[in-house]
């Protein structure tokens, strides 16, 4: 069986765009839902950003290296680094410590950089076809 590392990285990108916008439609439509109807309410408390971390960090990171050994541009690394740091802060210090106001935003800053970070990452991993 051939396995294409450039198809193998365009699945891990993708699987990274759809986990960060997951991420994000759960923390902008959560509390709509929680606050329009009070019986999803008990839903709230539960703390999911810190279990999605569990397969977003390894699943990023991987998906950044392998585009980073074809482009060689740091600067989507950096900015997948630091879309990951927004989203476990957002998901620990900010959680426990700031309120819910500053996870979600560290949360959804984090979704948007991590995710944009990721559509370069491919979008530069893939060769440039000639018009010749």
């Amino acid at each position: 069986m051939d396995q294409n590392p450039s198809k193998s990285a365009d699945w891990l990108d993708g699987a990274a765009v759809t986990l960060s916008a997951l991420c994000l439609v759960h923390c902008l439509t959560l509390p709509l839902l929680v606050a329009g109807l009070p019986f999803l309410s008990q839903f709230s408390e539960g703390h999911l950003h810190a279990q999605v971390l569990v397969v977003v960090i390894p699943l990023s990171t991987v998906a950044l290296l392998i585009g980073y050994r074809r482009h060689r541009d740091l600067r989507i690394v950096l900015a997948g680094v630091l879309g990951m740091a927004l989203l476990v802060i957002g998901a620990t210090v900010a959680h426990q410590r700031l309120g819910l106001t500053a996870d979600r935003l560290f949360t959804i800053t984090g979704s948007l950089v991590l995710g944009t970070a990721h559509l370069f990452n491919s979008y530069r991993r893939k060769p440039v076809k000639s018009s010749v």
